[in-house]
């Protein structure tokens, strides 16, 4: 199929899927600014609150050639920014007058701060019956930890993720990307949607608790079954404990992933590697043969990569219809033709006017397409608008500091990693 079949009876009226659908996001860090950008990525109207006097996500790298931080620009694209002090009583007031139009509210400070200024679930609730309030946090909103602060890394430790992730012989070593965040973020946009099916149908709404711990847990192949069991959970590091060969193998410009999940494939893979009488010998024909004789079978098929380019050895099991892959740099792979027409990355225009191609969204709909809509605002950007269109009723624009203490992620917030 190719790209303008799939999308041959595309709707270009809507913003996705989500269109029409309201969202209030009360967030810090990337966990919970995760669920607003897929929710808008998504077709939602996401309403991002940002304290007055913020520069926004200021993580580094710059995006080159910009003033702006990378993470501001991926995680808060196709969203509105509006300026409240949510620790001051006419923040709060216009907070929740908002969240009384609203379809979805999304929060990831630590459990119980929002309660604190009113504008929790139960605040909510009391100004509109049926929002659907997904909170994401560290730890959960209840449980023994739950009062904890908690970010990305911390709850890779906690899961038993880091202890298996890395070489065979090194140390425990944490993701290179915000994994727990992003799964969070994932699982809390399943949660509301979810959410705002089962209010569709009755008319109720619900609180969502997702926790970062218990989304790396649940994403992680029922290790914490066979943990509770006692089984012994080995490190692998590139290869897979059950299919052998499954490694990572030297070239002689760079590395080639092999995966050999098949006894077929292993056949096809003996006899482009010139030994064919190695198909059907014993210790090597069969996936367990394979797994029990592993350091012979791995030494042989990285003997054959070794003296070859990764493009002709590429090539050449591809045509054998075996799974393979270049490890390709993040440079290598935004070149790849079929990232770009994946639409993977999407030109896009920032505040600052240069154009940039941001990370564009996963999933495909062929009659409600997704895509970056317009950059991450300056926070603020939208607070005159939102608020007029809200017909708001408060004495004074809501975005004057109050005088309590400042707010620090640190002590605040329960879910992100700076990088």
């Amino acid at each position: 199929m190719d790209k303008g079949q799939f999308f041959r009876e595309a709707r270009h009226d809507l913003t996705g899927p989500l269109d029409g659908v309201r969202v209030l996001e009360a967030t810090t860090a990337w966990a919970g600014p995760m669920v607003g950008c897929m929710l808008a990525d998504l077709g939602a109207d996401v309403v991002r609150i940002d304290l007055p006097g913020s520069t926004g996500l200021g993580w580094p790298p710059k995006i080159p050639g910009t003033e702006l931080s990378f993470a501001d620009q991926t995680v808060n694209r196709n969203k509105r920014s509006v300026s409240l002090d949510l620790r001051a009583a006419e923040g709060q007031a216009a907070f929740l007058q908002l969240a009384a139009h609203a379809d979805v509210v999304v929060e990831n400070f630590r459990p119980g701060t929002l309660e604190g200024w009113g504008i929790g679930y139960a605040g909510c609730r009391a100004v509109k019956a049926d929002i659907v309030y997904v909170s994401v946090s560290g730890w959960g909103q209840y449980g023994p930890w739950s009062e904890r602060a908690g970010y990305d890394p911390a709850a890779l430790a906690a899961s038993g993720w880091m202890s298996l992730n890395g070489e065979a012989d090194g140390s425990p070593t944490k993701a290179p990307t915000f994994l727990a965040d992003d799964l969070a973020g994932l699982h809390g946009t399943i949660g509301a949607l979810a959410a705002l099916r089962h209010r569709d149908q009755t008319g109720e709404g619900q609180h969502v608790d997702v926790a970062l711990l218990d989304s790396i847990t649940y994403q992680s192949n029922g290790m914490l079954m066979l943990g509770a069991l006692g089984a012994e959970l080995p490190r692998w590091g590139s290869q897979v404990g059950a299919t052998v060969p499954t490694n990572r193998y030297a070239c002689q410009d760079g590395h080639l992933y092999l995966a050999i999940g098949l006894d077929s494939h292993w056949r096809k893979l003996a006899t482009l590697a010139r030994r064919p009488d190695l198909a059907e010998a014993p210790g090597w024909a069969t996936n367990q043969e394979r797994v029990d004789n592993r350091g012979a079978v791995d030494a042989f098929v990285a003997q054959w990569c070794h003296g070859q380019r990764v493009e002709d050895a590429l090539e050449a099991v591809l045509a054998a219809g075996l799974v393979a892959a270049r490890v390709a740099t993040f440079t290598e792979a935004a070149q790849e033709p079929h990232v770009q027409e994946r639409d993977m990355l999407q030109p896009t225009e920032l505040v600052d006017g240069s154009i940039v191609p941001i990370v564009g969204p996963a999933a495909k709909f062929s009659r409600t397409p997704t895509r970056v809509r317009h950059p991450a605002p300056h926070p603020g950007t939208d607070t005159e608008q939102v608020l007029a269109d809200l017909g708001w009723t408060g004495q004074a624009r809501p975005g004057r500091p109050a005088p309590a203490a400042p707010l620090a992620t640190e002590e605040a917030a329960t879910a992100g990693q700076r990088p």
